[in-house]
């Protein structure tokens, strides 16, 4: 099966194009993610049905530091792998491309969540998601999460896209 008619079908196998750069302009247009919830600042990298590479910029001034902890801020572990769910958005999207519109990509289960080191304010996590394989509306990815190259989480999950509400 060729790579337009694997898409048609549902099945995408193939990879296709490289975009450099998704900036927080088209990320925003990409998923529905505001603020304080909006995990990722840019995605550096993106081959589409294959891989993206997110950034998320660590800063102390992010609300949940204000309890997590006070004295000791560390970011909360489910929202590294947020950020890694919300590059997973991303990719998708950018992957399907016309298809996306009036569609939002929902997280639907984590396997085998392993948080290696603490981030912190001032860290820049590099999220590196690869498309293990999707069949029709469900996807499923790893990814791992470094801070200057040195992995400070990793996960397998899935995600599926789904019409908007309302829609």
């Amino acid at each position: 099966m060729d790579a337009t008619a694997a898409q048609h079908s549902g099945e995408t196998d193939q990879p296709g194009g490289t975009i450099d750069v998704v900036d927080i302009a088209r990320i925003m247009q990409a998923i529905p993610h505001r603020y304080p919830f909006l995990m990722i600042d840019r995605v550096v990298e993106v081959i589409r049905n294959a891989s993206a590479i997110g950034i998320k910029n660590v800063s102390i001034n992010e609300s949940y530091f204000q309890g997590h902890f006070p004295k000791q801020p560390v970011m909360p572990g489910v929202l590294i792998i947020e950020s890694m769910a919300q590059t997973a958005a991303v990719l998708v999207v950018e992957t399907l491309g016309e298809e996306a519109a009036g569609k939002v990509v929902y997280f639907m289960s984590v396997e085998g969540a392993k948080f290696r080191r603490p981030v912190v304010p001032g860290d820049q996590l590099r999220i590196h998601c690869t498309k293990e394989r999707n069949r029709g509306q469900v996807w499923k990815f790893h990814a791992v999460a470094r801070v200057d190259g040195i992995s400070v989480a990793e996960a397998t999950y899935a995600a599926m896209i789904m019409d908007k509400p309302g829609a």
